[in-house]
């Protein structure tokens, strides 16, 4: 994937077989509860016609649906390392370019997100007839295609360089699979620092801006602003989670310098910090926080408790 350590960083195989057992099992206890709390947060979305019309939500239902699709290939590959299977080079890089497109689109959608934020504080009276349905479809057919374009990019290149008979060898299955040249390797470090500078300047813009909208803000408006600021506080913190893996082949292998058991430590607390929490903050920080949405999450799932209750009491 994307993610330099998520599935490769995730191979859970070590001396210890207990170990190696009460990680993968904590791995799958998170995997499944954020895609079962994304799952219903899709459910309250679909369920109340409100949302569809706005923008903002528009990109909080996309986020949550790459999130849960990108949790369950990640969560195949875990499984794949954890019983040792090897699958061919080629089938290998199928799942790659899939789990690669769906992991860029965090970041991208993260920064349309801040966009909207900005234009609904600082450009109120623009802000219904710029954040249109039509334009924020659009904005996500982008984000799809810029996140493509480098996958397809990087599979370009490895069909050029790959040495003969690679695309048949059996491995365990991670995003390097396709840098098969240092210079691509290289390359692809840097484009990535390249983007994710240019998504911070953007977000740092946004933040900016809402920051001198506050000081001049009263009342209510004030207290709205406010809120803005915090929730592009939120977004940069999940850009910066979902962005560090960039870092996390250095760190490492300075800790595989220092001892294994300090090496799979450190590999296997990456993945559950920049894989899987990075990708729990959006319900956080839309989901929960938004008072129009919770109240809306509240009421589907208190009406979903009460029919449980209702169809066991007539089981009974």
């Amino acid at each position: 994937m994307d993610q330099n350590s998520s599935s490769k960083d995730l191979v859970l195989v070590g001396s210890d077989h207990y170990l190696v057992m009460v990680r993968t099992t904590i791995v799958q206890v998170f995997v499944w509860f954020f895609i079962y709390v994304d799952m219903l947060m899709l459910f309250t979305f679909f369920s109340k016609q409100a949302f569809w019309s706005d923008a903002r939500y528009i990109l909080f239902a996309h986020t949550l649906l790459v999130d849960s699709v990108l949790l369950l290939l990640t969560d195949l590959v875990v499984l794949f390392s954890y019983f040792n299977v090897l699958i061919p080079v080629s089938y290998c890089i199928v799942l790659c370019v899939l789990m690669a497109i769906i992991s860029k689109n965090t970041p991208y959608t993260i920064t349309a997100m801040c966009l909207e934020r900005y234009v609904a504080i600082c450009m109120p009276l623009r802000h219904a007839s710029i954040s249109t349905i039509g334009r924020t479809m659009a904005a996500i057919a982008i984000i799809w295609a810029c996140s493509s374009v480098r996958v397809i990019m990087d599979l370009a290149i490895l069909v050029v360089t790959a040495p003969p008979g690679y695309f048949a060898k059996p491995t365990s299955c991670h995003y390097q699979v396709m840098l098969v040249t240092e210079w691509h390797n290289l390359m692809y470090v840097i484009l990535n620092e390249m983007i994710f500078g240019i998504i911070m300047v953007i977000i740092l813009f946004c933040y900016t801006k809402i920051m001198l909208a506050a000081q001049a803000a009263s009342g209510e408006n004030k207290q709205s602003v406010s809120k803005g600021r915090r929730t592009l506080l939120f977004h940069g913190l999940q850009l910066i989670l979902c962005m560090a893996d960039l870092w996390s082949p250095y760190i490492l292998a300075a800790a595989q310098k220092q001892s294994q058991h300090l090496y799979l430590t450190i590999r296997f607390f990456i993945f559950i910090a920049f894989t899987i929490i990075s990708r729990a903050l959006s319900p956080l920080i839309y989901g929960l926080r938004d008072k129009k949405f919770f109240l809306a999450l509240k009421y589907y799932m208190s009406c979903e408790v009460y029919r449980s209750l209702e169809k066991r009491s007539s089981l009974e």
